[in-house]
């Protein structure tokens, strides 16, 4: 039997750090999920009725729906707006250093920050967005005061900031390609957009995906910039599984059901983060 390494003990603080810090709270709060527990009360053991209880919660299934729109929109979006810019900002052009610095000033600055700075910017009558729509003779807009368009209004904040993020990942990745695929099709003749099209793009997407990845996982638990300015309003039109979550923790007290509700919201980023590696991995280009 082959001796273990005496480096192997170098791991063990870090394992005891993993165990202390992600593992026993994951566990904790799958543990809490079974149980009926209000905050100065006792707990009761439920089994799985916070979770049947969640599955008909028409406001949980509508905050599912916010998230899932939410997300969908502030991966997407970024994604085309990004790819677009690495593909401007990789050619060579007078300033381009000092363009490039500009474009990723938003993901510089605090998400409470930005935030405050864009709900004086959707203000119906003060804000600077309606006085813009003014000079190209369109009428106001309600912005984040609507309904119908609050979640747009949140995508918009959250697009502006983290476009930048995969602008960088792109850069990177077209910095990244192999020459003799450009080669080849420069010596079939191939246009500016076939090149793009049949060899540019396809050999990006691993890199794209990387960030649909990441944007996914940051998307999905998305809280303060739309706490901040919605606060899941008005009304509920707004509200997110994590404005659901804190609400249900913070201001009802129900331990036992926000802690069902982490679970499901881990199960969901866990699913969607696994199918877009899986469609990464598939994606990969081998010479």
């Amino acid at each position: 039997m082959r001796k273990p390494s005496p480096f192997v003990w170098f791991t063990v603080p870090a394992v005891l750090v993993v165990l202390a810090v992600i593992v026993f709270p994951w566990l904790f709060t799958l543990w809490m999920s079974l149980f009926d527990w209000k905050i100065g009360s006792k707990a009761v053991f439920a089994g799985l009725d916070n979770y049947l209880e969640l599955a008909g919660n028409r406001r949980f299934l509508e905050a599912v729906g916010h998230t899932l729109l939410f997300t969908a929109l502030a991966v997407l979006a970024p994604l085309l707006l990004g790819t677009a810019a690495a593909l401007v900002f990789h050619r060579q052009f007078a300033g381009r250093g000092f363009w490039r610095a500009a474009f990723v000033l938003p993901m510089m600055a605090t998400p409470v920050a930005i935030a405050l700075v864009w709900t004086m910017m959707f203000h119906p009558q003060q804000g600077v967005l309606n006085y813009l729509l003014s000079l190209l003779g369109i009428g106001p807009s309600e912005w984040v005061y609507s309904p119908r368009l609050a979640i747009l209004g949140l995508v918009l904040v959250d697009v502006w900031q983290w476009t930048p993020l995969v602008m960088l990942i792109a850069l990177g990745g077209l910095a990244s390609l192999p020459a003799d695929p450009f080669e080849a099709a420069l010596m079939e003749g191939a246009s500016r957009w076939q090149t793009l099209r049949h060899v540019t793009l396809p050999l990006l997407l691993p890199f794209i995906l990387v960030a649909a990845v990441v944007r996914l996982i940051d998307a999905l638990k998305t809280f303060d910039t739309i706490y901040v300015i919605t606060q899941g309003g008005p009304g509920t039109a707004s509200e997110t599984i994590n404005i659901y979550l804190y609400l249900q923790a913070f201001s009802f007290y129900q331990i036992g059901k926000a802690s069902a509700v982490v679970v499901v919201f881990f199960a969901l980023v866990v699913a969607l983060s696994g199918l877009l590696v899986w469609l990464r991995e598939r994606s990969k280009y081998y010479e």
